[in-house]
């Protein structure tokens, strides 16, 4: 029987809602903030990546980009050490 690591990966969430504001017309974190129906604090804690969203946050993000999720948010594993 095959063991199953206790040790489980860890994901990393990305994002590309810098580049995206910049592509529409230099969107402000207000203005997306405001989109979203979040503060702009947490819109500066996602895009800099010191905060995960959570799936409807990120939905929400992507709605104002008009945008699948797929395009703003991605992940990568990453090993524990």
């Amino acid at each position: 029987m095959e063991r199953v690591s206790a040790v489980a990966k860890k994901f990393e969430v990305t994002n590309n809602i810098r580049t995206l504001r910049f592509f529409a017309s230099e969107m402000t974190q207000q203005a997306l903030a405001e989109k979203a129906g979040v503060s702009r604090q947490t819109v500066i804690a996602v895009e800099a990546g010191r905060y995960s969203p959570t799936l409807e946050l990120a939905f929400r993000i992507a709605d104002a980009f008009g945008m699948p999720i797929t395009e703003v948010f991605g992940y990568e594993a990453k090993e524990n050490t």
